[in-house]
């Protein structure tokens, strides 16, 4: 293989082509806008997908950032995710400080999206946050992360599937100016061998695999968007769950509004209500810009009204009025909200 390397990159990204494909299952194919957004989304795509496939691996595993940096594919502006691949034959140690940001979410799992075809993929989870385990009076913790628990082990352990691959980290804020970020480390226990340089024939396979990403995360996540649209039609919110968050319900709606209109959210809330939030996405699932728009709100960010409901605002110009959510001048997408460790789980109205 080492002598039949091509001398182009492109021989490599046949698979991008599958992105172009997903453009059939947006809203309006056939809008030159759609497509260019679309080209964006997977160039989006392909930036993290190397982080995924070259930054590190199980044996010498170690953090990179995922889904905020670009905004791709519905991340939530209150979190800041990491990612670092694991494998369940092999443990792993986890330790720091956990700042004092809201929660501290762990994840492992086998499969992501963007790695496999489907949803159904997706096993082997396990999930926990930092009421979980036992912290310092200063917020520094550690976790055993292993298919079992070692004989005589006392201390914070959290199981991993023997399918495991990845391991996904969630710093939850409220206060975005005043949290401070979690410190964390994560290292293998086993004895493995130094990290190698990687073979001609493994760069090139990774590359492929690279290439297939965008194609592969636009598809889940546009599946799930129309699926939306198929349930419950537009402007109605319903409940779903997703693996990897046992604690989490969304809410989820596909709205859609003219230059004129508001579209006025009304809900409930949970009397227990450790964290909740609501942000919009654009036609393409990707959060909308929420450092320099007012495109999401939080349990502390967000107006309640004197009856003790959580009212807003959608609509494309500032109204005037509290809890507005700007969409950026998309006229359609989506609305997610979180409902996290809530002791009940409203479905809001429009």
């Amino acid at each position: 293989m080492s002598n039949d390397i091509a001398p182009t990159i492109l021989e490599y990204l046949a698979g991008l082509a599958s992105a172009d494909r997903e453009i059939a299952n947006t809203w309006h194919p056939d809008d030159p806008h759609y497509r260019a957004d679309v080209h964006r989304q997977t160039m989006m795509n392909l930036s993290y997908a190397y982080f995924v496939y070259f930054h590190a691996d199980a044996e010498h595993p170690d953090w990179a950032p995922l889904w905020n940096p670009v905004y791709t594919h519905q991340p939530n502006p209150d979190d800041i995710y990491l990612y670092s691949p694991i494998r369940g034959d092999l443990s792993y140690r986890v330790k720091g400080n956990r700042g004092t940001v809201r929660r501290l979410i762990f994840t492992t799992q086998h499969g992501l999206s963007g790695m496999i075809d489907e949803v159904s993929e997706v096993s082997d989870v396990n999930d926990l946050d930092d009421r979980d385990i036992e912290i310092g009076p200063d917020g520094e913790f550690e976790i055993l992360f292993s298919a079992e628990r070692p004989a005589g082990h006392k201390g914070n352990w959290a199981p991993i599937g023997r399918k495991a691959s990845i391991m996904l980290v969630r710093y939850r804020m409220l206060d975005w100016a005043n949290e401070r970020d979690p410190q964390i480390t994560i290292e293998c226990l086993n004895p493995v061998p130094l990290k190698p340089r990687l073979k001609p024939d493994e760069i090139v396979e990774r590359i492929k695999l690279m290439a297939k990403f965008p194609g592969r995360q636009s598809k889940l996540f546009l599946e799930m968007q129309n699926g939306i649209k198929e349930r419950v039609g537009i402007n109605v919110f319903e409940h779903v769950r997703y693996a990897g968050m046992s604690k989490q319900v969304y809410w989820p709606a596909v709205f859609e509004l003219s230059d004129d209109e508001a579209l006025i959210i009304e809900t409930e809330l949970p009397k227990v209500r450790p964290y909740w939030n609501i942000q919009l996405n654009d036609p393409y699932f990707n959060a909308i810009e929420y450092v320099y728009r007012f495109s999401s709100l939080n349990g502390a960010s967000a107006k309640i009204s004197s009856d003790g409901k959580f009212r807003a605002v959608i609509a494309l110009k500032d109204p005037g009025v509290p809890n507005w959510l700007d969409t950026a001048g998309y006229k359609e997408g989506t609305i997610y909200g979180r409902w996290y460790g809530c002791d009940s789980n409203p479905v809001p109205t429009i």
